[in-house]
């Protein structure tokens, strides 16, 4: 069964559109409501319980509200978190025993989108084959239960500090970030009350930036998608690093000293290449869009490599089947299964602290012998369920960049999992030369889906 409402990360979509209505995510939070009581009943468990946690988008009071109204009319109680980031939702799933949480967030999106990402009762996101289940239930009536086997709903008023304590315990307790100086942006999003206090507990001194949500000002200018405001910060501030969350605190980019940006390729090559010196690395997993640089990095460190689909929930997948510990994507979704079971902004950025400190080398000095091959990517519009493989003027321009390269880059195109387009990727050297070869490709593609 192909499925039409559940994407690479969730159900996501702009507000007010199919599928992110209120009707909709009442309907939602019935039929994933009846799948995890039917489950639990076949397991012989009680009620089941979930969690719902959300980021600062305006629309996050409806879609909690619909959600809520949805599992308690399937049977299903409900605990209220407010805003947290997706990591910590995951963490505080298992900590309590539940059934699945629930994260109301579109992630890096501007705030008129939103979405609705679950978590199985182990912390890790939802498995394709409970998602489909969750489809065909969506195809039926939506029912209610009687009023002696309703759900309740209560709110956890600790579940900031629950996960601040579990960032910690992220950190070696041999550590301290006393004496070093950090800005930290947490883009107007949900880590605005929590990231802060993680740091400062361990010592640093803080300055944040984004961290005055109003509903409508998550991921604007701010955050790992807009670190220029990062930048300046530390650069102003005369920090040691920066280090900038998104929206739903679950990715990260890093900054130094002198400004430099660091994304995901270049801090989980950090923290493999400093553990790496201290213990046997078995693998680690990237993805398609992960820098050829660092493939090649780590083969020079004995250490083996695997590409996942763009996504992390394939990474994690990637990971569990190898039996690998670390793993991530070039946007800032770093795993590290041995500190949490999903990409965590905040304890990524911890282990890459833990890295400097143990080292006693700076980020730019821990990162300087992976220097990433230029990449340029372009997002192309086209129709739902346009298929560039049909078409001979896209292959014909795919081919013609990668005989340019000449086995010195890389070309990929892929079909985005949240939106209409096709993302048209070129890496390689020199820039200008992939610049040329990426704007190529997506004018065939433009003339292929009819302008």
């Amino acid at each position: 069964m192909s499925r039409r409402y559940f994407g690479t990360d969730g159900v996501r979509g702009t507000v007010g559109q199919a599928p992110m209505t209120a009707d909709f995510v009442l309907r939602l939070g019935y039929a994933a409501g009846t799948v995890l009581a039917a489950r639990g009943a076949a397991a012989g468990a009680d009620r089941p319980a979930v969690l719902i946690g959300k980021d600062t988008r305006i629309s996050g009071y409806m879609i909690e509200a619909a959600l809520e109204a949805g599992f308690s009319a399937a049977g299903v109680d409900v605990l209220l978190c407010g805003p947290l980031p997706t990591p910590g939702v995951a963490y505080l799933t298992r900590a309590l025993r539940l059934s699945a949480g629930v994260v109301i967030s579109a992630s890096h999106n501007p705030y008129a989108d939103n979405g609705i990402k679950i978590f199985s009762g182990d912390g890790f996101k939802l498995p394709d084959a409970i998602e489909s289940e969750i489809e065909r239930a969506l195809e039926g009536p939506m029912g209610c239960n009687d009023s002696a086997r309703l759900g309740r709903a209560r709110r956890i008023d600790d579940a900031g500090g629950r996960y601040i304590e579990f960032c910690k315990s992220s950190f070696p307790a041999t550590l301290d970030l006393k004496g070093v100086k950090l800005v930290v942006d947490c883009a107007n999003g949900a880590a605005y009350n929590v990231a802060p206090h993680v740091f400062h507990e361990l010592g640093a001194d803080v300055t944040t930036i984004g961290v005055t949500p109003d509903g409508f000002n998550i991921n604007e200018t701010s955050g790992a998608t807009a670190p220029q405001q990062l930048v300046a910060a530390v650069k102003r501030e005369r920090a040691h690093a920066g280090i900038a969350l998104d929206g739903d605190g679950d990715r990260v980019v890093m900054v130094d000293a002198a400004g430099n940006v660091y994304d995901g390729d270049q801090l989980l090559y950090t923290i493999v290449r400093h553990r790496a010196a201290k213990e046997k690395i078995a693998g680690v997993a990237g993805t398609l869009m992960t820098n050829l640089a660092l493939e090649q990095a780590l083969a020079r460190l004995g250490i083996p490599f695997a590409r996942a689909k763009v996504g992390d929930r394939y990474v994690l997948e990637l990971l569990r089947a190898n039996g690998w510990l670390l793993g991530g994507e070039n946007s800032g979704h770093i795993i590290c299964l041995d500190r949490h079971t999903t990409g965590d902004g905040v304890i990524s950025a911890l282990q890459v602290l833990t890295a400097v400190r143990e080292s006693g080398q700076t980020l730019h000095e821990l990162a300087a012998d992976l220097p990433l091959y230029p990449q340029v990517l372009l997002n192309v519009r086209v129709p739902r369920g346009f298929d560039w493989r049909a078409h001979r003027g896209v292959i014909d321009a795919q081919a013609e960049a990668e005989r340019m390269l000449d086995g010195r880059g890389r070309v990929l195109l892929r079909p985005s999992g949240t939106e209409p387009v096709l993302r048209v990727m070129v890496e390689g050297e020199p820039r200008a030369a992939i610049e040329t070869a990426a704007e190529s490709i997506a004018g065939a593609v433009r003339r292929a889906a009819g302008g």
